[in-house]
């Protein structure tokens, strides 16, 4: 499916404060390696690292909200200063709720990333609905922007370079 960022302009991704992530397929690349000792263990990218550390520092809110529960996410979200990290969620929609509320921000003022069906709920409630194009064609459908980037290979750091743009917040 062809990019639909045509679709999204400049002032609504400037109204963005606060970005909401999933992890597995958005912030990697959704495969999983599970070490004989029983740890999965999860690549997550450089890029992707830092445009969320940079989105960071110049005043975005970044949180993790994923259905998994992970330590190496605990320690990555530690790493770029992802300080709202919600692991283990079934009702995703609730959090995103949640997360507005916390950071007092209204709907088009959230942008949402995420790669699979239960994720819709927080896609479907959020001002701008993202997915990466390696998304399930169900999300596909029913989301305002897909990257041109792959889930956990520079989709996130596509995204943010968008809302940091639309910001002036950077320059390239």
């Amino acid at each position: 499916m062809a990019s639909k960022k045509k679709t999204i302009s400049r002032a609504r991704f400037a109204a963005i404060k606060l970005v909401v992530l999933d992890v597995d397929g958005v912030l990697t690349d959704g495969r999983m390696l599970t070490g004989s000792d029983g740890v999965d263990y999860r690549v997550f990218d450089v890029h992707d690292g830092f445009g969320t550390a940079l989105a960071i520092e110049k005043g975005i809110k970044v949180a993790i909200v994923t259905r998994g529960i992970s330590e190496a996410v605990n320690v990555r979200a530690k790493k770029l200063g992802i300080t709202d990290v919600h692991q283990g969620v079934q009702d995703k929609a609730a959090a995103l709720r949640d997360l507005m509320s916390k950071f007092d921000v209204v709907k088009n003022e959230v942008c949402a990333m995420g790669d699979d069906v239960f994720d819709l709920g927080m896609l479907r409630n959020s001002g701008i609905g993202v997915a990466p194009r390696t998304a399930h064609p169900e999300v596909l459908k029913h989301v305002d922007f897909i990257t041109n980037a792959a889930g956990g290979r520079g989709a996130v750091r596509e995204v943010l370079d968008h809302i940091l743009r639309a910001k002036k917040l950077i320059d390239w």
